[in-house]
């Protein structure tokens, strides 16, 4: 069922991202609500073709995203039942070798890479698969033994304490950005999607030692990094060896302005029951909201970075807010915004059609969503 990786571009053949398998979570949610038959999302899930699951594989690309895509595809029935098991065994033993390879990184005294522990390519977006698929499993307490381990501290080769965390890489391809490398604090690629992540499995009743602890690290150095002004209060995007990046530039997008680290901390606080960081994180979001300046950095409609991720974060953060009220009065002006903003090209999930599809048909009064569709956002 699976393979090696091919020499076809992944990005335009099994990427939940920006391929078919992404696609493919429209026409589920479409058929869940009984707007289109089921078969319609099949055809497009059958079309994936041999799984990749080497080092590439990651929540978002190859037999993990083809085991995401098949449980909410699954949502409520029996479909796929023997693929999904046998998926969930290739899963787990990929969990395993990149759990074995992380703990010797750190054995080692190295700096970390998205690639090892981000959403996206490493073992926090596996994590947030194993959470759904197999929350009982040895692999979903390794992987969330693995972020109590990342979040302590790394001393470098000066001898400087740095978060466990520090990359020693830049966080796009502009290595100018960050000399010496960073700790991000973004949901997608940062620190924030860990604590997301222990802050949902602990909501589920799965813990492991030091669990607590993590988060209060996290939490901690997100305190340390905010800033606060007229405008509200803010995260910088990172922190280097040059000091904190400034917090102005960064749009209020899910993946790594105020909403997506607002709703990690809402969550973790959930978590540990900790009001005053639950009001806080709902605060910093509300102050966001009610700032034009933020809010035009948006240009598109994109679950990344644009309006559609911004609709389904507040959407989210509602549901757990001592006052939803503001979030539920802001979603109308958001959705304005949303059609204001030019239509994607493209059809992927994270900055194309799809994805904004899945966001402004939740925005809509009296939506019922099908599916957690919105799990690989670890938004809920």
């Amino acid at each position: 069922m699976t393979t090696a990786q091919p020499d076809t571009d992944p990005a335009t053949w099994q990427s939940l991202a920006h391929g078919p398998l992404g696609a493919a979570l429209l026409d589920i949610e479409r058929a869940h609500s009984g707007l289109i038959p089921y078969q319609v999302a099949h055809r497009k899930i059958a079309g994936a073709g041999p799984l990749i699951d080497g080092d590439d594989a990651s929540l978002f690309l190859g037999a993990p995203a083809m085991a995401y895509v098949l449980h909410m595809a699954a949502v409520g029935t029996e479909r796929y039942a023997g693929a999904l098991s046998t998926l969930d065994d290739v899963v787990a033993a990929h969990v395993r070798r990149r759990l074995a390879a992380a703990h010797a990184r750190i054995d080692k005294g190295r700096y970390t890479a998205f690639a090892e522990y981000d959403l996206f390519r490493g073992l926090t977006g596996l994590g947030a698969l194993l959470l759904r698929r197999r929350p009982d499993g040895q692999e979903l307490r390794r992987v969330l033994e693995y972020l109590v381990r990342l979040t302590e501290p790394l001393t470098c080769p000066e001898g400087e304490s740095l978060p466990g965390w520090w990359v020693g890489h830049a966080p796009a391809n502009n290595q100018a950005a960050t000399p010496g490398g960073h700790a991000n604090a973004g949901l997608a690629h940062g620190i924030t999607g860990p604590l997301a992540l222990l802050a949902l499995a602990k909501r589920r009743g799965i813990t492991v030692d030091g669990h607590n602890l993590a988060m209060g690290r996290i939490l901690r150095w997100l305190d340390s990094i905010r800033k606060t002004d007229h405008h509200g209060t803010h995260w910088p995007r990172w922190v280097s060896r040059t000091g904190v990046a400034t917090t102005h530039s960064a749009a209020p997008s899910w993946c790594y302005g105020t909403p997506g680290i607002a709703r990690a901390q809402q969550l973790a606080a959930l978590a540990l029951g900790d009001d005053d960081h639950k009001l806080a994180a709902e605060r910093a979001l509300q102050y966001c909201l009610a700032d034009p300046r933020q809010l035009d950095m948006l240009t598109g409609r994109g679950l990344c970075h644009g309006v559609g991720g911004l609709i389904r974060t507040v959407q989210r953060v509602a549901q757990d807010a001592e006052t939803p009220a503001p979030f539920h009065n802001w979603l109308p002006e958001g959705s304005g915004r949303f059609l204001a903003a030019p239509a994607p090209e493209r059809h992927d999930l994270l900055e194309g059609v799809t994805g904004a599809t899945l966001a402004f048909m939740g925005a809509e009064p009296g939506a019922v969503a099908g599916t957690d569709w919105d799990a690989c956002l670890l938004l809920i």
